[in-house]
């Protein structure tokens, strides 16, 4: 096998936050080219299409590109570049017909490190292929929902040509220049053999490949027809709670609408701290919105919040833990300031 076994996010050589805490430029800021999705997986609000109608605020559609160029612009007045942009929030980024567009102008600004996204995989073909490659994708992550096409119709109720879609991502791979790709897959709905499978078939046309176990990402979203794993978290780490979010701290989202969330799991548009159609990304980040959040979380107020205190994220997908640094980190904050 050609891959390495990683997960999707780097997990080696992370920088502590607690070193770095305040960030006058985000580490990374996600954008979202589409709200909508061609799947409805069992564990995505996105996919619950009878639950988008019904969610006010969702814009439920692509972004439009001008938007898009006036927020990489802003991007571009923070006093350095940011590390990474991600093409990835709560749809299908493919399903934007400018996706490489989006790509081709970031990279031309020079003002981010890495552009990387995050797709389902089923609309790449070669054309796609060529354009994201040319345009300086620097990573791409694959979700893969099953094996076979009858394992991704009981997952994501989307009828697919399994062969085409290993032989789209060959294709991808063996054309990929510079671009890293990741082909993930949740392996708490697979048996032995499955998983001994999914090596077998991605194992050599891609830079990684990764099993995760299932979580309840979404918050205020009940998963139905899948168990999350209550032993191990999302990477196969040990299950514990933290108090601090630590997301707050070097990122942010901005949705399909324009509208900028503190978290990149705000489905339901009930964390907005800003809208980049009025305002200045660079605001943005630097505003009081965000920064109530960051206070709350560094007062490990968490559990008081009526959205965050349920997230799971907590406790079954952190890279990062500041918990014990709270106090200290609060009180450079408010120097800041």
């Amino acid at each position: 096998m050609k891959a390495q076994i990683k997960p999707r996010i780097d997990l080696i050589d992370r920088t502590k936050l607690e070193t770095v805490i305040p960030l006058s430029v985000p580490f990374i800021i996600n954008v979202d080219p589409a709200d909508t999705c061609n799947f409805q997986c069992k564990f995505c609000p996105t996919g619950d299409r009878a639950l988008m109608k019904k969610t006010l605020g969702r814009n439920h559609g692509i972004m439009d590109f001008n938007l898009y160029k006036k927020i990489i612009d802003d991007i571009c007045e923070f006093d350095k570049p940011i590390k990474v942009l991600r093409l990835y929030k709560d749809g299908e980024p493919l399903l934007n017909p400018k996706i490489a567009e989006m790509v081709r102008y970031a990279k031309e600004k020079r003002c981010v490190k890495r552009i990387d996204t995050t797709t389902n995989a089923v609309l790449l073909n070669p054309k796609k292929n060529t354009e994201l490659i040319a345009a300086g994708l620097d990573r791409m992550n694959i979700s893969i929902e099953g094996i076979n096409a009858q394992q991704y119709w009981e997952f994501s109720k989307c009828k697919i040509d399994f062969e085409k879609l290993v032989e789209n991502i060959s294709h991808l791979y063996e054309n990929k220049k510079e671009c890293e790709i990741v082909v993930k897959i949740n392996g708490d709905i697979l048996s032995e053999d499955d998983k001994k499978k999914f090596y077998e078939i991605f194992g050599d046309i891609a830079d990684g490949v990764y099993i995760e176990h299932i979580m309840a990402c979404w918050p205020e979203f009940e998963i139905k027809g899948v168990e999350v794993n209550q032993e191990l978290g999302l990477y196969g780490q040990p299950i514990k709670e933290i108090q601090v979010c630590p997301y707050v701290f070097y990122s942010f989202s901005i949705n399909s609408d324009g509208s900028a969330s503190t978290c990149f799991l705000d489905w339901s548009r009930k964390l907005i701290i800003g809208n980049t159609k009025t305002q200045k990304v660079k605001d943005i980040w630097n505003g009081k919105e965000l920064r109530k959040y960051q206070e709350m979380f560094l007062m490990k107020k968490r559990k008081s919040h009526l959205v965050c205190r349920n997230c799971s994220q907590m406790s079954h997908g952190l890279p990062d833990n500041i918990d014990d640094h709270a106090e200290k980190l609060l009180n450079k904050l408010n120097k800041k300031t």
